[in-house]
């Protein structure tokens, strides 16, 4: 049961809600969704998995909601939570205005802060030598020395970081920095430390010490995966002693496969590893010979095993058969015999050459603490050994995960290379698992304190039942699931328009008729946002109508064309003036797009989103539903374009009082089977169907 005390935390916080918070609007769903998280927290549904998966539809305000539910009970109970993001936008809203406002109702005082990765910081000691401008700085630190303009930013980001007004982080400095020019200084986890004298004050050890003391974490899903990659309780707090709430909690599939995925290239890789050999007795010599020796000589021999293994490999490979991509996908993720032996054998010599020159790197460190080397010495041997540290841990799982047998009961991984001509004909090794459930079940939902996923879009065609499939949650388990429509009045301000149009997307008069027709659907109209499903059918309408829209004094924006920030200042600011405005977009603006009011009247969506498995990770997704006898189509296709064709449709209404259409130029919708069940799964327009 809650404690009583929490509960009368949590009714004061909202008490205190709709008198700090302007123009308040009570919600039933948002009531509903603080009471069950609640609940949930309590461990009223399940006391040794209290999870909660909720579906809360724009409007709701559900990063209030789960607020108010969550830090009341965390501070009685002596948890830490943590809230974790997919989009930066999200977690700038809950640093700069959710988590102040809630600060400002709480009833106890709390801290908040947001969790950045090591790569958002830069080495304030790399900086310094950078910005010294020496002839070995420059050799050391930069494989091509910087134009004159990167070295005024390099001086102007030091004397910044000097004089107090930059901290180091990335997001914080006014102007773009290039990748290249980034990378020279960025924080590295080898040399980056406390534990080394020059840089006790870098800016990612000075961020990581209030961590431990603050209630509230805010991170994104890639700084979640890292810390519970590496145990939990690492970088962010302990599973145990935390609650989860995983906001924008649809991506967190495809974020924590691509973590656990790997991939690195055979001939380049034995390019860096000919470096390493002729640098280790170097470094050793640093380290002192007497006690390094024995890790030299297993540095040495296990890279006259990855070389030669790595050129067999890439000589076997040439023989198979690519496809036009220049990709080979090893079916059912199984390899053949020989490779599996190059496999175990690259595994191996890799685990042993990356623990080796760890071990002289650990040596190193040692050396300089004791004062027996200077820091004019160390500081370049720190660089070359992270450098080279980083590509072997990337090296060892690359080909772990290559000599890792296909476990048996559950999704294979999926393996594949593609090649890489214009490079010594040399090739990329990929591999990558299918499904992770098994791994946030592992890492997450058993260990946690209490974990909650939310999103607007968590179900396909009215069920969770894909999303539990994706991350490893069973329906049945005691999971509490909340599925809570949006507040807005669909029926009474918009609605969904399905045009009587001779031809569907499948067909190949489809993009002629649509080139023809679209204006019929843009006249009249002040503001449109038109979706395609991919860049080359969008452009080609695009071409075809440029001349027209402009004779018409329209104002035509398309994705690709400027920036997407670009894009949608210049239409705003085009609809503050009363012009007409019309934005073409492919799938990435069906989300995370923010049109209210008279900036989005008009929705076009010329087709159901399907996506057609192209990747060498969808292939082989659909080649395992099939061998076990289920349908792709209706098993990832269909689930994927209902979640894709809800968001979608949810750009159009994002305040109470947005109006306006939404078009579905795609006839399947009403003409095919499956087209019932997506249209069931979409807010409650009023419908109409020519």
């Amino acid at each position: 049961m809650l404690n009583l005390t929490v509960k009368n935390d949590i009714r004061n916080c909202y008490s205190n809600l709709k008198i700090h918070l302007e123009h308040f609007i009570p919600r039933k769903a948002q009531n509903y969704l603080v009471a069950e998280l609640a609940k949930t927290w309590a461990g009223e549904y399940n006391k040794q998995r209290p999870i909660m998966v909720a579906e809360a539809g724009t409007g709701i305000g559900k990063s209030m909601a789960y607020l108010i539910a969550t830090i009341p009970f965390a501070l009685h109970n002596n948890k830490k939570v943590i809230l974790s993001t997919a989009t930066v936008a999200l977690q700038e809203q809950l640093i700069d205005k959710d988590l102040p406002l809630f600060r400002r109702i709480s009833p106890h005082p709390f801290s908040f802060a947001l969790v950045k990765g090591r790569q958002r910081y830069c080495c304030a000691h790399k900086l310094s030598l950078a910005a010294q401008k020496t002839d070995v700085n420059q050799e050391n630190l930069f494989e091509n020395p910087p134009q004159k303009s990167e070295e005024r930013t390099l001086n102007e980001m030091h004397k910044a970081y000097l004089n107090g007004t930059w901290s180091g982080d990335k997001d914080m400095w006014p102007t773009p920095l290039p990748e290249k020019l980034w990378g020279d200084i960025v924080s590295d986890k080898h040399t980056c430390h406390p534990g080394l004298s020059n840089h006790r004050n870098c800016p990612f050890p000075k961020a990581r010490e209030q961590l431990s003391r603050t209630d509230v974490l805010v991170v994104n899903h890639s700084v979640l995966m890292a810390d519970l990659s590496l145990g939990g309780g690492v970088i962010l707090h302990e599973p145990e002693k935390s609650l989860y709430i995983l906001d924008e909690a649809h991506h967190l599939p495809s974020i924590a496969r691509d973590f656990t995925a790997a991939s690195g290239s055979l001939i380049g890789t034995s390019n860096w590893l000919e470096k390493i050999n002729q640098n280790a007795t170097k470094w050793a010599n640093a380290a002192d010979i007497k006690v390094s020796s024995r890790f030299l000589s297993a540095l040495q021999s296990s890279i006259q095993v990855l070389i030669p293994s790595l050129y067999t490999v890439r000589n076997s490979l040439m023989t198979l058969p690519l496809d036009p991509e220049g990709r080979y996908r090893f079916s059912g993720g199984e390899l053949p015999e020989g490779l599996v032996n190059e496999s175990k054998t690259l595994s191996q010599a890799a685990k042993k050459a990356n623990q080796s020159l760890g071990k002289l790197y650990e040596l190193l460190v040692e050396r300089f603490k004791n004062g027996e080397i200077s820091g004019k010495i160390a500081d370049p041997l720190f660089a070359e050994c992270a450098f080279f540290l980083q590509r072997l841990e990337n090296l060892e799982k690359v080909w772990a995960l290559m000599s890792k047998p296909n476990p048996k009961n559950a999704a294979p991984l999926a393996r594949w290379i593609q090649e890489t001509p214009e490079k010594d004909n040399d090739f990329t090794v990929h591999v990558s698992p299918l499904e992770i459930g098994w791994q946030l079940e592992q890492l997450l939902w058993s260990r946690a304190a209490g974990v909650a996923l939310l999103s607007a879009t968590l179900r396909a065609m009215n069920s969770f039942e894909y999303f539990c499939r994706q991350v490893g949650l069973n329906e049945n388990e005691g999971t509490r699931f909340l599925a809570l429509p949006s507040p807005f009045d669909y029926q009474k301000n918009a609605r969904l328009v399905i045009p009587d149009l001779p031809y569907d997307p499948s067909q190949q008069e489809f993009i002629p008729d649509l080139k023809n027709r679209l204006m019929e659907y843009l006249e009249g109209e002040t503001a449109s946002l038109v979706l395609f499903s991919s860049y080359a059918k969008m452009n080609l309408v695009a071409d075809h109508l440029r001349k027209e829209m402009k004779k018409n004094g329209w104002h035509l924006h398309v994705q690709g064309e400027s920036a997407r920030a670009h894009i949608l200042k210049n239409h705003r600011k085009c609809c503050a003036q009363g012009k007409i405005s019309v934005i073409f977009g492919t799938s990435s603006f069906s989300e995370g797009l923010d049109l209210p009011g008279s900036q989005l009247k008009n929705l076009i969506i010329t087709q159901i989103p399907f996506s057609v498995p192209t990747s060498p990770i969808e292939e082989a997704h659909a080649e395992y539903i099939e061998e076990k006898g289920g349908n792709p189509f209706l098993h990832i296709s269909l689930p994927e374009a209902s979640k894709k064709l809800i968001q979608a449709v949810g750009r159009l209404v994002r305040k109470e009082e947005d109006s306006g259409r939404v078009v579905l130029l795609d006839r399947r919708i009403i003409s095919k089977r499956y087209g019932k069940m997506l249209l069931e799964s979409l807010p409650p327009f009023n419908r109409i169907i020519e």
